[in-house]
């Protein structure tokens, strides 16, 4: 099936939004789908709520979540590729698409929070522009700060 790139300003509809959950619950086994359902609630209030998916058929394979953290500032909150799909550069082209969006909203600064064990994702981060401007303790233990001027 074709891999397509769909993005939404809301949850997305159904099937897709149930398919999400399933993703990052493949993704972040640390969490449990009640987390995952009660972070997104809680996220659907916000201002410049942003959903960047990669789909086959009517499954979502690979996400790139976020939203307005403050004006002109966009906090790129989740992402993840499922790992049958990692090595086809699905997360960068997420990427690429979050930050372009971002730059046709007026977004001056994106903002991002990885862990150590996620290396990949710190990886690619630093790759597509993004700086380490500190860290902080997290939930799960040091939080590394990235940031990128657009």
């Amino acid at each position: 099936m074709e891999l397509r790139f769909l993005s939404y300003e809301n949850l997305p509809p159904e099937p897709l939004a149930t398919s999400l959950l399933a993703l990052l619950i493949d993704v972040f086994a640390n969490q449990s789908r009640e987390e995952f359902s009660d972070q997104l609630q809680y996220h659907l209030k916000r201002t410049g709520l942003q959903f960047e998916l990669a789909v086959v058929g009517e499954r979502v394979v690979g996400c790139k979540l976020g939203y307005e953290r403050q004006p002109g500032e966009f906090y790129s909150w989740l992402g993840g590729v499922h790992p049958d799909f990692r090595g086809q550069r699905i997360a960068s082209e997420l990427m690429k698409r979050q930050h372009e969006w971002c730059r046709q909203h007026g977004y001056q600064t994106i903002r991002t929070q990885t862990y150590n064990q996620w290396r990949s994702m710190l990886i690619m981060n630093l790759q597509h522009g993004f700086d380490i401007v500190g860290t902080v303790q997290g939930k799960r233990g040091l939080t590394i700060v990235l940031e990128k001027k657009l």
